[in-house]
């Protein structure tokens, strides 16, 4: 199948998905989120598959929602596209049992964040960087963060980064648990590589391990992916929503009203 968005590859068991729009830091446009769960579901359907590995072209991971298609004038429903583009991802991800690797060679930023955060283990080059940008831009947080963050790194420290905003580098996320491993930028691809292969050689019972965590830590997820879309329903339609977005189309620090 050949696609327009992404780069997909399967090799060694290893089945290989690269955001492929690097000249917008791999930002998520709806072929690019359509793209994803099409190849998420070609591998889990391939026998010869047996783990995934998520990663992005160039000097970005994803930097979430390419903002340029959510203007005011043709923002739309942002409830329904969490629905339709963002949470069917994030679904397939979560309930299949073939182990899903992010590799994250660098920003990961909103949704993108969150994309890397659903699967089921995360590497860092030392390059990458963790924003949970959305209060930058006058939304409420969504692609499953608000369930899957605070139980990686605890309710507290989540507030923290959705409250603020701030940049998480690579060293600090692994730190606080945000990510398992981090690579020298230099080795990264290979280092990254070398472990999806060995995730792709171990028994089927890996399988039944994700099973086991996501029902003893993820069994509400469906219905957080729900009230995710309907409160960001309420907060796209927000003037400090759209105020958020025209500061960074244009570059500038935006002024929120609270409205």
């Amino acid at each position: 199948m050949a696609y327009e968005t992404i780069l997909y590859e399967k090799q060694n068991g290893v089945a290989t998905i690269t955001l492929n729009r690097p000249q917008s830091l791999n930002a998520f446009v709806p072929q690019m989120n359509k793209e994803v769960l099409e190849a998420l579901k070609d591998g889990e359907r391939d026998k010869e598959v047996r783990c995934f590995m998520i990663t992005g072209a160039g000097r970005a991971f994803c930097a979430g929602q390419d903002l340029k298609g959510r203007t005011p004038e043709q923002k739309g429903s942002l409830g329904a596209s969490l629905r339709e583009k963002y949470n069917p991802m994030i679904r397939q991800i979560r309930q299949m049992e073939k182990i899903v690797i992010a590799a994250i060679n660098g920003v990961a930023a909103g949704a993108g964040c969150n994309f890397a955060l659903a699967c089921d283990l995360r590497v860092a080059s030392e390059d990458a960087k963790f924003i949970q940008s959305f209060v930058r831009v006058g939304l409420a947080p969504d692609s499953g963060g608000s369930f899957i963050l605070p139980r990686l790194i605890g309710l507290s420290k989540a507030m923290e980064l959705l409250l603020l905003g701030d940049t998480v580098d690579a060293k600090e996320a692994q730190r606080i648990g945000l990510v398992a491993r981090v690579f020298p930028a230099a080795e990264f691809a290979a280092s990254a590589k070398a472990l999806a292969e060995q995730v792709a050689r171990a028994p089927r019972g890996i399988g039944l391990i994700k099973r086991a965590l996501n029902h003893a830590h993820l069994a509400n997820l469906e219905s957080d992916l729900e009230y995710e879309a309907q409160l960001q329903e309420i907060a796209g339609r927000s003037a400090d929503y759209d105020e958020g977005v025209k500061a960074f189309l244009e570059k500038r620090a935006p002024v929120f009203t609270g409205k």
